[in-house]
């Protein structure tokens, strides 16, 4: 049996998210709309990860994200999602199903 010459690049991250994890934390562009944690456009979800809505590149995103403390700052982590608006309205739309399906198995 032949060995593969190039084997396949095992992905080693453990998040499916988008730009943020790229580089260092940005400051996001904010609207008028305040969050439960002081930040404009950002809700806390409770230890650490928090649901913000962000612009980048043009472009809006609903971002769940768990963020981390780097000398008294939260910094955003790799744990999290990214998703356009065109993935958040289907997420939205799935809710009703989701929580039926909760309802029957817890």
């Amino acid at each position: 049996m032949p060995k593969n010459k190039h084997p396949k690049k095992r992905d080693t991250s453990d998040s499916d998210s988008g730009p943020d994890d790229r580089g260092p934390a940005k400051k996001q562009k904010t609207q008028s709309r305040g969050g439960s944690d002081g930040e404009e456009n950002s809700w806390d979800l409770g230890k650490n990860r928090f649901v913000k809505l962000s612009e980048f590149k043009g472009k809006w995103y609903v971002n769940i994200r768990e963020f981390y403390n780097a000398d008294g700052e939260l910094r955003p982590g790799k744990k999290g999602i990214m998703l356009t608006m065109e993935q958040w309205q289907k997420f939205k739309d799935i809710i009703p199903d989701l929580e039926e399906a909760i309802k029957q198995n817890i």
